[in-house]
């Protein structure tokens, strides 16, 4: 009987082992093919500007970290748009592709300028935001850096404010023969966020985004930030346990090693 016995179980233990080894080589076949397969390219994100706007009102859309692009000709004006919300400090790259220097008759200056919501012209903070092309020079490059980006304001500030941003490319210096050839711009917006140092205690009832137009509606992907949390909480909490600790050793300092132990307790 026992010999019986331990048959049974050898048979069911060797069983459990087939078993083991049959859904071991399913799960590894089946890992080998997900990894032979390719995997799905992100064709369903928004697809890169390939032409731009030529007001405020047509400005195109373009989101941080993509790379527009836009055909035009030598004289007119170039518009685009993003969404920038507090604590992002921009910077906005943009590079002209110049015609052939055989067909130019003298250089061209070329200049990068960035409107907030209020279409107030914002300063660039560092950058070469006008620049000079030599006749024979094939592309011009130009940049701006923003102030960073703050979710309030005094009235009579120029601060820049959450919302839209408008972005103008164009050329204001140019030989009148050299009108109308064609060019190719490629613009490109990058933001660092800079984190509570220039948040405010303020805040806006709504981003600066127009109501009408092509920026109506325009937002980051990740929506507008709520204006009332800053890393500056952090420092504050930060400081408040170092208060603290501070306040608990200084204490262990000044108060002394306490009653000595051979005095009497009457005394």
């Amino acid at each position: 009987m026992s010999a019986v016995r331990s048959t049974a179980g050898h048979a069911r233990s060797a069983r459990g082992v087939r078993r083991a080894l049959t859904a071991a080589l399913l799960v590894g076949g089946g890992l080998l093919g997900v990894a032979a397969s390719p995997s799905p390219s992100p064709s369903g994100g928004p697809q890169a500007p390939t032409e731009a706007g030529t007001a405020f009102r047509t400005a195109t859309p373009v989101r941080l970290g993509q790379e527009a692009t836009a055909d035009a000709s030598t004289g007119d004006y170039l518009y685009w748009v993003l969404p920038l919300d507090s604590g992002q400090r921009a910077t906005v790259r943009a590079s002209v592709t110049l015609p052939a220097a055989t067909g130019r008759h003298a250089s061209s200056t070329w200049q990068l300028d960035v409107y907030d919501g209020l279409r107030r012209r914002q300063p660039c903070m560092y950058g070469t935001q006008t620049g000079t092309a030599a006749k024979e020079a094939a592309t011009i490059d130009l940049s701006c850096t923003l102030r960073p980006v703050r979710s309030g304001a005094d009235q009579w500030a120029d601060d820049p404010l959450q919302g839209a941003y408008y972005i103008r490319l164009t050329v204001t210096d140019l030989a009148p023969e050299d009108l109308g050839q064609p060019v190719r711009a490629r613009l490109k917006a990058e933001a660092k966020d800079v984190g509570g140092a220039y948040a405010a205690d303020n805040a806006l009832a709504s981003p600066l985004v127009p109501g009408a137009g092509t920026a109506s509606g325009i937002e980051p992907e990740d929506g507008w930030s709520g204006g009332w949390w800053s890393d500056r909480w952090l420092w504050t909490a930060a400081g408040g346990l170092l208060a603290a600790l501070a306040g608990i050793g200084g204490h262990r300092l000044t108060r002394g090693p306490g009653r000595p132990g051979r005095v009497p307790p009457g005394a």
